[in-house]
């Protein structure tokens, strides 16, 4: 149903700013109108700080979320004979669990449309890690990425333009008006695009802590309630995990470096955080679409090592030609003791700032530049072993690289109590 198109701008910032709640027929007509260009940046920015402050209760979230979907396409995956899944992280330093995860699904049945994103800042992006592959394709036509998911079971791909276009107008004034942090529009966000995408479960993977963009476990389990609601009321089966981000998640932190990283785990030599919380997701995943099998045997079989192969060939990449580093300095470690602590915050600096990450999002990013921990919690070193090995493309950028890990290590006489990687399940 259409909206009326009688409403005013000015009185929708008014009810917002003043704590009232928007109509549903004030919301769709504001989403529309400012998608299709009669609504000025100035007076969206105008209600998203207002919404910032004011916030949107769930009815009114559900209705934003539903009209930000409205605005553009919704995917058909119903030609697949695979049940289709998808699985969503908030993001942190070192994840590349999409890389690990997809291919590893799709091994054990499902079809999984993975639509990624870029980094920007500390967190690296599934893209851009994907991108270090020579040849590699980010964007596929929505018939060839059908046929990829028909295929092979699984494709990572950027959103098309047709995908939720008010989410994306809306992103783009949130990161330059300082409303990035309020949970129903990060919710909306997320949701909207994960459900025009299609698929019929989701899995959340919301972090939490020092490397995470939600710091307090609070926090992190509001979004995952939120958007678990969310999903739900729009008929899309969803869970989330709530999983720790205090330091790294595996070893690697940059772009080629984390793909090599991926290709360790199916080859069993994966860091034992990243295959746990690995296979956390996939048995969540699993379990939404009916699929009983344990995945643990995938992952080192071969089956999700030639499904990630089978993802990368479709999309034109080349593994044999990833790229690495000639240039490669190792930061020791200044006394003997057991690691406590890695900060994951100034482990993602120090990657961002060899030119693995961006801090605009027309930035270019270098495939090689990476952070690699050579010692994580709970292990010992000895004077002068190395804690970091950082992988340089730029030499001029290596002095403020190091600057970000000066204080990043802890070091301690005893190993220190560590705490779980998944804190919590969110379901309704």
């Amino acid at each position: 149903m259409t909206a009326p198109r009688s409403f005013s701008a000015v009185d929708v910032i008014r009810t917002k700013r003043d704590g009232g709640r928007l109509s549903d027929d004030q919301i769709r007509w504001f989403l529309d109108a400012y998608t299709r260009g009669e609504v000025a940046d100035e007076q969206a920015s105008s209600l998203l700080m207002a919404i910032f402050w004011r916030g949107l209760d769930a009815g009114e979230l559900a209705v934003w979320t539903e009209a930000m979907i409205a605005s553009g396409e919704r995917t058909d995956l119903s030609s697949l004979s695979r049940p289709t899944v998808d699985k969503h992280s908030t993001g942190g330093v070192g994840d590349k669990v999409s890389l690990v995860l997809v291919p590893l699904v799709a091994a054990c049945g499902a079809a999984v449309p993975q639509l990624s994103g870029r980094g920007l800042g500390h967190t690296g992006g599934t893209l851009d890690k994907m991108e270090a592959i020579p040849g590699w394709r980010a964007l596929l036509p929505p018939d060839e990425m059908l046929r990829v998911l028909d295929s092979v079971g699984g494709v990572i791909c950027a959103a098309g333009p047709g995908l939720a276009p008010a989410d994306r107008k809306l992103y783009a004034l949130r990161d330059v008006t300082g409303t990035v942090e309020s949970i129903p529009l990060i919710a909306s966000s997320i949701m909207s695009k994960k459900i025009a995408e299609g698929t019929s479960a989701l899995v959340l993977d919301v972090k939490v802590g020092t490397g995470a963009f939600m710091k307090s476990e609070a926090d992190a389990r509001l979004l995952a309630e939120t958007m678990v609601r969310i999903g739900e009321d729009a008929g899309v089966r969803t869970v989330a995990l709530l999983t720790a981000m205090d330091e790294p998640l595996g070893r690697a932190a940059g772009n080629a470096v984390e793909v090599t990283e991926t290709l360790d785990c199916f080859a069993g030599r994966g860091p034992s955080d990243l295959v746990e919380i690995t296979l956390a997701l996939a048995r969540e995943m699993l379990t939404l679409v009916g699929i009983s099998d344990d995945p643990s045997p995938a992952l080192t079989d071969g089956r999700a090592g030639e499904a990630f192969g089978a993802i990368v060939r479709a999309q034109g990449g080349d593994l044999s030609a990833l790229p690495t580093s000639d240039d490669v300095r190792v930061v020791p470690a200044p006394a003997s003791g057991y690691v406590s602590r890695v900060d994951a915050m100034a482990v993602g600096m120090a990657a961002w700032r060899l030119g693995a990450g961006r801090a605009r999002k027309e930035d270019p990013v270098s495939p090689i530049a990476g952070v690699i921990v050579e010692a994580k919690a709970g292990e010992r070193v000895e004077e002068g072993q190395p804690l970091f090995a950082l992988h340089v493309d730029d030499p001029a950028r290596v002095d403020a690289a190091l600057d970000a890990l000066h204080d990043a290590v802890v070091l301690a006489p005893e190993p220190p109590a560590l705490r779980p990687l998944v804190l919590d399940r969110i379901a309704v």
